[in-house]
């Protein structure tokens, strides 16, 4: 089966609250983004994974979640108020909107209040109160929870996660040729900057957790800033060719996944709305013209589980952590 994925970081301000100078145009940019997104979806018909952080769900909160077991400070942000008054800590109606929508969408986790599960400093107890909190929320609003995105792609903790009954989760893309280069003006950096390299093809797995890997294939604004601008002035933008290619590369196998992922607080600038439209278009056009799928994570998951002759022997579970990636 031919596929492509799209999986969004859902977060607002909750993807930057822990950091000293957090990147206030995007925060506010997040909600128009968000509904834009789910405008062109619906327009194009394709369905995505929503990875919501939990928190969003909530009507209200006191601010203080005594009851979550995080290290001292990490609430401190958290205005203890509502949708009306803090807009980039609750979304209910945002939430709701994916849930009513047309178009098929998955709402997945990703965790309850943007918690690194990687980071070595995140302990177990963290992080099944992250899970445990977020799929509690879910039931309230009759969500189940199939799929988790990690916060800032740092897989770990994959034993709490297969505890908690997930299913899938977003995997660290493949390491590809150009990582480690410079973007210079010859070479392998500017083949990589200009978009003449395919992102990778990936083949989700089962791991020895019983969950399956769907590993990431492009952040679809990865090139930003200056670089992008330089190279936009000269030919066409990277990442749409980029896209161009990869779709062009899964309708020449028989098998495989095009794993595109993103931030709706990404979409700052006219240029960003018409780097997202190019490739909805390309990815619409790819699947009527090559009979590709579009599908949710937790579609995938499902066919691989159902395709995988036996689970994974539950005495030997991997409590390691997955190798970073971003």
């Amino acid at each position: 089966m031919r596929s492509v994925v799209l999986s969004l970081d859902t977060e607002l301000a909750w993807g930057f609250h822990d950091r000293d100078n957090p990147p206030w145009n995007r925060i506010d940019a997040g909600r128009d983004a968000w509904r834009w997104l789910l405008d062109r979806f619906a327009a194009h018909s394709i369905p995505c994974t929503w990875a919501v952080v939990g928190h969003l769900l909530l009507e209200g909160c006191d601010g203080i979640h005594a009851d979550h077991p995080s290290t001292d400070g990490w609430f401190d942000r958290d205005p203890g108020a509502d949708e009306r008054t803090a807009p980039a800590w609750y979304a209910p109606t945002l939430v709701a909107a994916i849930a009513d929508s047309d178009v098929d969408h998955e709402i997945a986790c990703h965790t309850f209040s943007h918690v690194e599960f990687g980071d070595p400093t995140t302990d177990r107890r963290v992080a099944r109160a992250e899970l445990r909190r977020s799929r509690e929320l879910a039931e309230e609003w009759g969500i189940e929870l199939d799929s988790l995105v990690f916060p800032r792609n740092r897989v770990g903790h994959r034993d709490v996660v297969a505890d908690a009954d997930f299913s899938a989760y977003r995997g660290v893309a493949p390491r590809q040729w150009y990582h480690g280069t410079a973007l210079r003006p010859v070479g392998k950096g500017l083949s990589y900057a200009v978009g003449r390299s395919p992102p990778p093809v990936v083949t989700p797995t089962v791991d020895e957790q019983g969950l399956v890997d769907v590993p990431a294939s492009l952040n679809l604004f990865a090139f930003q800033g200056p670089a992008r601008r330089l190279v936009c002035a000269v030919t066409d933008d990277p990442i749409v060719r980029k896209v161009r290619l990869g779709l062009r590369e899964l309708a020449g196998r028989e098998d495989g996944v095009l794993h595109l992922w993103l931030h709706p607080n990404s979409l700052t600038t006219g240029a960003d709305f018409e780097r997202m439209e190019r490739v909805l278009e390309l990815v619409d056009r790819y699947r009527r013209e090559y009979d590709l799928r579009v599908e949710p994570m937790r579609s995938v998951a499902a066919r691989v589980h159902d395709a995988t002759p036996a689970g994974p022997d539950p005495d030997r579970r991997d409590t390691s952590e997955h190798p970073v990636g971003r």
